[in-house]
Parts: structure tokens; sequence; C-alpha cells
């Protein structure tokens, strides 16, 4: 039995009686960048090998002594049904071939096979293996709810339901060595999702993170592929690029929406073929990295406006990931302040501070464009102005009422009727009944807490007062 480097996908198990077919086949695997292949030579240690291993696809020849490939066929299609049996024999008989596919085979591919058709067939059947993988985990851990691997969320602060579902999908498609797409509004923490995926999928490579954003074309393929030395001008010494830095790891790619024309068709190529060359070279470089992607960007309207490929888009969100915005969980603000607050005590070397009673309501009708990075950005203010007893609410007011005069700003267009979202259609409301319409729904969003109200109006809370008993 021959056993390649481990890793955390389902090996590719070879069964056949001449070693010299088992060498070649597994050598031509592993050249394809399928590397968790192991192979037997006595078809009796099969079933044995199987009740120890994960293995992904069987590679089953029909005609071996003690027993036969067609026996174990039967066993193996009865017993193990999730797993796709290739059947490889030198039996060029069509009843044969319709006998094995009827009885359960994946594929019948007669000796000798073609390179390309034979990695084609291993390829699929590993695929078709991992989804029904992910899909039996998935609604395993949708009916049970649980965070299989807790720790490597702990960076992402969440018990919204919405965050839970986020981490509960990571761990299914951790193990995975598809590309990811996590997309999400800036400060929802895509860099962090994309560290927590890496750290379930068990592998033993590094991650490593790049933003391409800043990268013209050919220092994203200085950046990514490396050059040889002497490549160009200034190349005085060989560099080895990120790909290979992220080999057996994770290469994250950082604001892909960005990312040039050039090269995007190389990224294409990358995840095509799994293969690159550094600048100056002529000879190709296998990549065992898994890339995962992450933007802000609308990338399905870029791919209508042709600013973003669209065979790069369908290729790289093999498995796509949306972080919702913290709008959209309030229930995760009261975690994340006790978060912070601790972080921001301990870096600052200050006492953690207690928040005022009146600070989570505050947040909470807040809308956060700037999400968890912003709110993150507003507790690490507020500690170090903090000198004695509760928090005091006075930094954070001002940060939203800046955020919200900002806002207001940007998004009210010279001679529109547009405000903050709000359409006027048909009769203008009095300046009387807007006021009365804006305290109440900033009352609403409060809680019914004129000192939050007050500071969502961007006016004292004395003036607030003073207005409402106007209207009684």
């Amino acid at each position: 039995m021959t056993d390649s480097i481990a890793g955390s996908s389902p090996c590719v198990l070879l069964v056949d009686d001449e070693d010299h077919i088992l060498f070649s086949s597994a050598t031509l695997l592993r050249r394809a960048s399928i590397r968790n292949v192991k192979t037997l030579s006595d078809s009796r240690e099969v079933l044995r090998f199987l009740a120890g291993e994960t293995v992904g696809v069987i590679v089953l020849d029909l005609f071996m002594p003690h027993v036969s490939g067609k026996d174990l066929l039967v066993e193996l299609c009865r017993d193990y049904p999730q797993i796709p049996v290739i059947v490889m024999t030198a039996a060029h008989d069509l009843e044969t071939a319709v006998e094995c596919m009827k009885k359960g085979a994946f594929d019948y591919l007669l000796k000798p096979v073609e390179n390309a058709r034979f990695i084609s067939s291993v390829t699929k059947a590993l695929q078709i293996f991992t989804l029904k993988s992910q899909v039996a985990q998935l609604e395993q851990q949708l009916f049970t709810g649980r965070i299989e691997h807790p720790a490597a969320f702990s960076a992402m602060v969440g018990v919204s339901k919405k965050m839970q579902t986020v981490f509960q999908y990571c761990e299914v498609i951790g193990s995975s060595r598809q590309p990811v797409l996590i997309t999400g509004e800036t400060g929802t923490g895509k860099e962090l999702l994309a560290r927590s995926i890496h750290a379930v999928s068990g592998v033993s490579g590094k991650f490593v993170p790049v933003n391409v954003a800043g990268l013209d074309d050919n220092l994203f393929t200085d950046t990514l592929f490396g050059h040889r030395k002497g490549a160009f001008t200034g190349a005085e010494e060989a560099r080895k690029g990120l790909i290979e830095s992220a080999a057996d790891g994770t290469l994250f790619l950082d604001e892909i929406g960005d990312l040039a024309e050039g090269s995007q068709v190389k990224l294409l190529r990358l995840l095509q073929e799994q293969e690159y060359y550094p600048v100056g070279s002529d000879i190709a470089k296998k990549s065992t990295a898994r890339i995962i992607a992450s933007t802000n960007r609308d990338v399905c309207a870029a791919v209508k406006q042709g600013t973003f490929r669209n065979d790069l888009y369908y290729r790289i969100c093999a498995h796509r990931i949306v972080i919702p915005p913290l709008r959209e969980r309030p229930e995760d603000i009261p975690l994340l302040l006790e978060h912070f607050l601790s972080a921001a005590a301990r870096q600052l070397g200050k006492r953690r501070p207690s928040p005022s009673p009146q600070l989570i309501p505050l947040l909470s009708a807040y809308a956060f464009p700037g999400n968890v990075r912003e709110l993150e950005a507003m507790v690490f203010d507020g500690v170090a102005r903090h000198r004695s007893g509760l928090l005091s609410l006075e930094s954070f007011r001002e940060a939203i009422s800046r955020e919200s005069a900002a806002s207001s700003g940007a998004e009210q267009e010279p001679g529109g009727n547009d405000f903050l979202g709000v359409q006027f259609c048909g009769t203008l409301p009095t300046l009387k009944e807007a006021e009365t319409l804006l305290m109440n729904e900033a009352l609403r969003r409060a809680g019914g807490n004129q000192g939050i109200a007050s500071s969502l109006l961007g006016i004292s809370r004395s003036a607030l007062n003073k207005r409402l008993r106007k209207q009684d």
C-alpha cells in the first residue's frame, strides 16, 4: 500500500493486482494535484481499509485473484453507496460494461486509459462525493443547530441566527478545496471569516492574505506567481510567489472585485488548470493552495457591466457566503460591545469600564454603515476617553451624529426630493407634521428613551422634551 501526503480531502483508492498500473495511475493523479491517493494490490483488504479511512472514490480492476472486481463492486455499491466506484479494466466487452453500470458503477474505463479521460473521471467522481457529503453534513447541522468547531469562529462574535447559519455553512465547506467567494459590506469581517474557514479545513499550510485592489497586472503577477532570477531588470534574486507560500494552505484574495482585466485572465487559468508560470519561467508549477476571495462590490452587476469576467465569477464562487450587515443582526451588538470593551481595556492598559444602560439601545437604533469595524472604533475611542465611573455616552453620540450628518450630505442630491431614503409623494407634510413624524420615529428606534432619541435627532434632550411638551 502506497500513501500520499495526507490531506483533509477524502482519498482516492486504487485497487489493482498489477503494481505497475497502481504506480502509474497514482503518479498521474498526483501530478494532476489529486494528492491523497492510496493503493491496494490485494482485493481482500478493501473492505477492511474502508472501515478505517475516508474514501471519496474507488478505481477498481475487474479481474483479480482472491476476490474479483465484479463481486467487490456489488458489495461496495450495497454497503458504501456514497462512494463512486470507477471500473477500469482491459475487458473490451459491451455486455460486461452494461452489467457493471447496472450494478452501480460510476464509470467504466478501458485499459489503456487516456490520461485526460482518467483524470476527468476521477475528478468528477470526487466532486460528486464532496457535494453529497456537504449536503448531508449541512442537513445534520441545520437540524442540530450546533457549531462543531466554535473556537475557529471565536474572532467573529455573533449569536444571531444569521451568523450561526454562516458558521455552520463554513464548517460544511471547510474540507472542500473548491474556491470560496465571501461578499459583504465594508467592515463585516470578511477576512476574519476566511481565516475561520482555513481553521476548520484542517490543512497543513499557511493562511496567506493579499489585497489585490492596489496591484496592477505586472505587480499582481509577480506577487502571486513570483519570478526567476534575471526575469526582468532588478530581479537579482529569485522570488517565490504567494501561491507557493500558501502551498497546502489558503490564499486569500481581498477586494477581488477591483482586479484588473489582465489579472482576471491569469487568475482564471490558475483556478482552471491549478498551475502557474513564475515570471521569466516556461516551466509550469502546480498550485496546491485553496483560493478564498472577498469583495464588498456587487460582482453580479460588474459581470453585467463587463468589468468582471463571467467565467471567472462562476469559477471563483463554487461556494458563496454573504455576511449580513450589523444592522440586520442587532442581537449581536451586546456581545460585540462586551468583546470590544475587554479588548480595548487590555490594549490601552486600562480597567474595563462598565457601559451605561442607555448605550445598547443607542447602538441598536443606529444603522452602522461601517458595520462591526465602525462599532470597534467607537468602543476604542470611548474607552480611550474614559476616566471613571460608567462609560460616557458622549463619544458614541458624537460619532453617530458625525456619521448621520455625513450620510445626509452625501445622499441628498441638489434639487432632489429624496432625504435619507424618504420619498415625498403627493402632498408635502407641513414642518410641524414632519417634526412630529421624526420625533416619533426617533423615539420608536430608541425604545422610548428620550436621551437616545435626542442623539439620533442631533438635538439636546431638553430641546426634545420641550418639543414633545408643545405637542401635548
